[in-house]
């Protein structure tokens, strides 16, 4: 039977684990792990030497050594010669399968429903497919508004709130083709200096609107959402009859909006450093 290397459990003052429990800081045998996580996210960044990592971490050489020797035998850490420690092939195998655990229609569900709930307007979420956006999931309103929209439909990404969120990291260039082909398509009612320069502004504030772009007397709040990368890979919406959604109201909305993409992409193990 294969057993997990031992750590030792003392810090760099000789206190044990034991001895910070009694004093309230932690529970008893937390501490290594913790020190052990620590050492995992200070080579995040590339490969730290001993020093510097003990250095980083306000720890004792022997004990860093200590720590990083038993992650090393567990396959978290490994040596690269002449530069330190970095990640270790078992952080790729869990990062996969992690990975393949996760949908995103399954890890945005509830945050979906409560943004429903507090909204009481139609939600959906969709992902970029091609020059299109697919919707994946759709949550009725309380309003009796019919919301056209099903879940499979595909939508010009240019015309839709949705749409723009999920383009909000892309350049000009991709935007101006994308536009020239919806608006040939007769989808986008509105001149590309006017689209462009909104686009500007929705960039900026990190969320999108439809202005009845899509769809008459329908107006939408939209927002992207990041996967650990930081990559956007899909978004969300808030979408009500135009009645309801006046400026002042898309405004009041935009808090709401953004800050549920930002759950769902921190869900998705985005850490908050968007790649622009």
């Amino acid at each position: 039977m294969e057993h997990a290397p031992s750590i030792d459990s003392r810090n760099g003052d000789g206190e044990s684990d034991e001895a910070d429990a009694r004093a309230g800081k932690v529970p008893a045998g937390s501490q290594t792990l913790l020190r052990g996580l620590d050492v995992l996210e200070a080579v995040v960044a590339g490969p730290v030497s001993l020093s510097d990592l003990a250095g980083g971490l306000g720890l004792t050489r022997s004990t860093t050594h200590r720590l990083a020797n038993a992650l090393i035998e567990r396959r978290y850490l490994a040596m690269a010669p002449g530069r330190g420690y970095q990640l270790g092939p078992k952080l790729l195998e869990l990062g996969f399968r992690a990975q393949q655990q996760i949908d995103l229609v399954q890890v945005a569900r509830s945050r979906l429903e409560h943004l429903a709930d507090r909204s009481e307007d139609t939600v959906h979420l969709g992902v970029r497919d091609g020059d299109r956006a697919l919707y994946l999931d759709k949550i009725a309103g309380r309003r009796r508004i019919a919301i056209s929209s099903r879940v499979g439909d595909r939508h010009p990404l240019t015309a839709t709130g949705l749409g723009k969120a999920l383009l909000i990291d892309e350049p000009r260039a991709a935007w101006e083709a994308l536009f020239a082909a919806d608006q040939a398509g007769g989808a986008v009612p509105i001149a590309w200096d006017v689209w462009h320069d909104r686009m500007q502004g929705y960039v900026q504030v990190g969320r999108a609107f439809d202005l009845e772009e899509n769809e008459d007397q329908i107006r939408c709040v939209a927002a992207p959402v990041r996967d650990v990368t930081g990559r956007v890979v899909g978004a969300l919406s808030v979408s009500s009859a135009a009645q309801y959604m006046d400026d002042r109201r898309m405004e009041a909305l935009t808090r709401d909006v953004v800050e549920t993409a930002r759950q769902v992409s921190e869900d998705l193990g985005w850490s908050g450093n968007s790649p622009r």
